[in-house]
């Protein structure tokens, strides 16, 4: 009755029953997302290495909308420092980069077209160059991150649709120089089928 301004008798006399004041600070109906999917002990997931061995996983980064070509995400905020795994699966396309267990970015690939493909296996990052060019195809390799004796390495490329590479992983130039600054020689790097 109140919101419609009916007066009512109280014992002090009459009075207008008034709303109380306003919060000055609205609280969210709904907490923020979090950045991460945090997986608790017993939901961790495990992902294999090729050599059989696992690796748990912590935290996942939330997406927002589907990765597409040429897009990636990275965000290293509050994850503590640790071990640094690089895992490669290529029937998804995508590199997720993992410290402490938990994942720090992930991109969109290219790899290996159908008569030059991609190895799977360990591989830990043997060489490293900034600013590489490649002697054997006469092309621009930034941000090198060479995995095997032959070549194969992951480099800045431009990732769209209906390209591949000749064997090596391809990622948004932004994302190699990302994964460079972190990156060291013997590094691990899982690439899965």
């Amino acid at each position: 009755m109140a919101a419609l301004g009916v007066a009512i008798l109280v014992p002090a006399g009459l009075a207008l029953l008034r709303r109380p004041p306003a919060v000055a600070v609205a609280m969210p109906l709904f907490p923020p997302k979090s950045e991460r999917i945090r997986l608790p002990g017993d939901e961790a997931r495990r992902l294999t290495r090729a050599d059989g061995s696992v690796q748990p996983v912590k935290t996942l980064l939330r997406l927002d909308s589907p990765m597409r070509y040429g897009s990636f995400v990275w965000n290293d905020r509050g994850v503590p420092a640790g071990e640094l795994w690089l895992r490669i699966d290529l029937s998804k396309q995508i590199l997720s980069v993992f410290r402490a267990g938990e994942e720090i970015g992930t991109s969109v690939i290219l790899y290996g077209q159908d008569d030059k493909p991609t190895p799977t296996g360990d591989f830990p990052v043997l060489w490293m160059g900034r600013n590489h060019r490649s002697s054997l195809y006469d092309a621009e390799m930034p941000y090198t991150l060479r995995l095997t004796g032959d070549g194969v390495a992951i480099h800045g490329s431009d990732v769209r649709e209906g390209l591949a590479t000749h064997g090596c992983i391809g990622v948004p130039l932004d994302f190699a120089a990302r994964l460079f600054a972190v990156v060291r020689r013997g590094t691990v790097v899982t690439i899965v089928q």
